[in-house]
């Protein structure tokens, strides 16, 4: 028969959203680099409305493309082959995030095994004039770091507790352990008490949240500026950005949640929540890193601030 499919492969059809998503992300960046340049200090060149249009293109777009993609696997299009493909697209998704980290990790170690002779006062940056009593000195003088065993240990702590949660959701999915009955405080969630796949990605993220919330909360009471020295801004790019991947974490795992109230995986086939477990992992890890690098190596020894 004409047009039959004798294959395990799915073959798209024509679609709007990668050319549309192509010129979302170009009206983004170049939005950006206007309003970057001038638009943001009172001199308006439509940099500021071009970013927020580009912004709106690029989730408009990510919403329908990853509808499309649901759409397919209820219509049997995700084969055995296709799922692997998907798994190897996340895998080198990841790796690519992987090598993005590396950079602000390479940053922050220059900055810090080849520290320059500049000290930080009053809130403005000076070079030591005696650059032989300052050159090797990280922290810059006059930084205060923030204590590694409060909050960042606490944020620590949540994130590893996160990553059991998920994963027990996960076990919880690929054991087919949902439904009971929907008593106490689960009952009003619509969770039964066997459900372990709700459970788990509730608590994961509630956890995920907070995470968030400590983390900002860090940040408003940091006692080092992001501009003007290299500490600040080596500091904040690199647990700013995870801040930002645990925050599309926590996205993932919500779209999650709302596909698992709608039956939508089965123990067979649950490569959308599988993604989002594989990516939480991920964050977990690099969080890891930086707490052990940042936090506590990148400030040992450095006065701590409030203490």
């Amino acid at each position: 028969m004409a047009g039959a499919k004798n294959h395990d492969y799915h073959i798209l059809a024509p679609d709007i959203w990668p050319i549309a998503g192509a010129f979302s992300a170009l009206a983004m960046a170049a939005g950006g680099i206007m309003w970057m340049h001038g638009g943001h200090v009172g001199k308006p060149n439509g940099g500021g409305i071009l970013f927020f249009l580009g912004v709106a293109g690029v989730l408009t777009t990510m919403f329908s493309w990853w509808a499309n993609v649901i759409k397919e696997a209820h219509q049997g299009d995700h084969t055995p082959v296709v799922q692997l493909h998907l798994r190897y697209g996340m895998i080198l998704f990841i790796a690519s995030e992987v090598m993005f980290f590396v950079g602000w990790f390479w940053a922050f170690f220059d900055f810090s095994l080849f520290p320059a002779a500049i000290q930080y006062a009053d809130g403005a940056t000076s070079v030591i004039a005696d650059a032989a009593a300052g050159a090797a000195h990280w922290p810059p003088k006059g930084i205060e770091v923030i204590n590694a065993f409060e909050l960042p240990l606490l944020n620590t702590i949540i994130l590893l507790t996160s990553g059991t949660t998920v994963t027990w959701a996960h076990h919880a999915l690929i054991h087919g352990q949902r439904g009971g009955e929907k008593t106490g405080l689960w009952g009003l969630l619509g969770v039964g008490d066997r459900d372990g796949v709700l459970k788990g990605l509730w608590l994961t993220i509630i956890l995920g949240s907070l995470f968030t919330s400590i983390q900002a909360y860090e940040y408003i009471h940091a006692p080092f500026p992001f501009k003007g020295i290299n500490y600040g801004a080596s500091f904040f790019m690199a647990t700013g950005f995870h801040g930002f991947h645990v925050l599309i974490g926590t996205i993932f795992l919500i779209v999650c949640l709302v596909r698992a109230y709608k039956g939508d995986f089965t123990p067979r086939q649950h490569f959308g929540f599988e993604a989002a477990a594989w990516y939480w992992h991920f964050v977990d890890v690099v969080w890891l890193f930086l707490f052990v690098t940042i936090y506590v190596w990148g400030g040992w020894g450095a006065p701590v601030h409030g203490g």
